[in-house]
């Protein structure tokens, strides 16, 4: 699919499994999202840019890579977001953190912002916004309006799971935007829940079921 990377790992779909499970508790669900989140970051920061920079190592001097630019941005959508956020920073603790806070209307299941802030100078940095679940899209597509708005032009957005409606929403919305994810489910239900999914990823981390 244009524009998605199916992010397929042994341990992402050994670890997903457990995720899935209705049984499975908020503590181990955390924990699971976090090393998920460290793995597929491997994936997403693959093509980061880099520069050489002149070093002394104990026996000589070299040329040696290392990150280019402005230190990336890890957005996360509030509040399960954040789940896949603290994986990241375990992988890239130097990166900025940005918050965009939506709630999801439900009479028209429309995303609706209540809180955002992100450090300065997106223009320059490469943005990862990350959400659990890619469902409907609404809050995807809102928070990447959003952050283009602040002024972000390298954009990518990092889920767990997507169902072929939310990828098809926010590719249409932000064709630009390319998506990473572990797993495309089958399908929403009439609640807009992702089949066969793990249900609210956001109550499950945060053990408010």
């Amino acid at each position: 699919m244009d524009g998605v990377t199916l992010i397929e790992h042994p341990l992402i779909a050994h670890k997903l499994t457990i995720m899935r499970k209705k049984q499975t508790p908020s503590s181990l669900f955390r924990s699971l999202l976090r090393e998920i989140s460290l793995l597929m970051g491997y994936e997403v920061t693959r093509h980061l840019p880099l520069q050489n920079i002149e070093i002394e190592t104990p026996i000589t001097t070299m040329s040696a890579p290392r990150l280019a630019g402005r230190k990336m941005c890890i957005f996360s959508i509030l509040r399960a977001g954040e789940g896949l956020a603290q994986g990241l920073l375990d992988l890239i603790p130097s990166a900025r953190v940005g918050h965009v806070g939506l709630y999801r209307d439900p009479k028209d299941l429309h995303a609706v912002e209540y809180y955002f802030k992100a450090p300065p100078h997106l223009d320059e940095r490469f943005c990862l916004v990350v959400d659990p679940m890619l469902a409907t899209g609404n809050s995807a597509i809102a928070a990447l309006r959003r952050i283009k708005k602040a002024g972000a032009t390298r954009i990518s957005f990092l889920c767990l799971l997507a169902a072929p409606e939310g990828i098809a929403a926010l590719k249409e919305a932000h064709p630009d935007i390319h998506i990473y994810t572990t797993a495309i489910d089958e399908k929403l239900n009439d609640h807009s829940y992702i089949v066969p999914g793990l249900g609210d990823a956001g109550d499950r981390i945060f053990g408010t079921i």
